[in-house]
């Protein structure tokens, strides 16, 4: 009995290994970073298994409101995007190398004039401009806020862990408004940026019930010829948008009929270098863009 017992427990050490809990990958916090122009700056950056033992090179995704991806302690709502878990689900596919994924917390209050891009502003009308300054709560520092993504940031991301730098290996994500700054990052600087998703973003950029229903048409001119002058040529580039249909989505769909009329009559190939989807049902919060976000991975990084 005493031999049968010794005989189990030995199988039980000899499994260990195999019986261990696979690696989540680890997590790195960064409170406090000094931006110029801006209110300080946090990260949540994780890092993907394997990463500690590792010498390979890992591609960078970096993510607005870093602090509803990955814990739901420290979210909003209560509810998170799973992006680690998401980004297990794409390299389990086969079709995605591991990405090291930096998550921008952001500043509170200060999210929209941090979040809007300030071309889009200063193209506005008086009337659309003042809707605008009712939700900044200052002046817009979207401009402030690229430069430091692509300067500062990036090169202290690129300098402290094993990346790969180029644009084909450095993408960019966001929802709402953090979907608008993904784009705007993206078209901004194609040297930096050579992948995008644009999450439910929030194309009417102000309080959508004090636009018409079917879409402020000065709004739909100026999103359209934002693309129209600044999309360039894909070059192997990547974008992805999409919506839902319920709560805060469901103002969307004007916007992005625009955005994909313009796509679609540029060189840019849909399913190649850009995706549009509805999901119906869908609303605007973390649970829905979590639903998706492996789906979103694996066509936007895949290899």
């Amino acid at each position: 009995m005493i031999g049968r017992l010794w005989l189990a427990l030995l199988a039980l050490v000899l499994a260990g290994p195999a019986l261990a809990a696979p690696d989540p990958g680890r997590f790195v916090e960064i409170e406090s970073i000094a931006a110029a122009g801006l209110p300080d700056q946090r990260l949540t950056i994780w890092l993907p298994p394997g990463y500690d033992t590792a010498k390979r090179r890992y591609p960078v995704l970096y993510m607005h409101d870093g602090h509803n991806l990955f814990d739901l302690e420290k979210s909003n709502f209560n509810k998170i995007w799973a992006a680690d878990q998401a980004m297990l689900a794409a390299t389990a596919s086969g079709q995605v190398e591991p990405h090291i994924i930096v998550g921008i917390w952001a500043p509170g209050r200060d999210r929209y004039r941090q979040y809007l891009p300030k071309d889009i502003y200063q193209a506005a009308s008086p009337r659309l401009r003042g809707l605008m300054d009712q939700m900044t709560g200052g002046p817009i520092v979207s401009d402030l806020y690229l430069v430091w993504l692509t300067g500062p940031l990036k090169q202290r991301i690129d300098s402290s862990y094993r990346t790969k730098p180029g644009p084909r290996h450095t993408a960019i994500a966001g929802s709402s408004m953090g979907g608008l700054m993904s784009c705007y990052a993206f078209i901004s600087r194609p040297d930096i940026y050579g992948r995008a998703a644009c999450v439910s973003s929030h194309w009417p950029a102000v309080d959508p019930t004090k636009l018409a229903a079917s879409g402020d048409p000065e709004l739909i001119a100026l999103w359209d010829r934002w693309f129209a002058e600044r999309l360039g040529q894909a070059k192997g580039r990547r974008l992805w948008l999409d919506h839902g249909t319920a709560t805060l989505d469901a103002f969307y769909a004007p916007y992005q009929q625009a955005v994909d009329a313009r796509l679609t009559g540029s060189p840019w190939k849909r399913g190649r270098d850009w995706q549009s989807k509805v999901y119906p049902r869908a609303e605007h919060e973390e649970n829905a863009w979590a639903r998706r976000l492996p789906e979103i991975f694996i066509w936007l990084l895949r290899k």
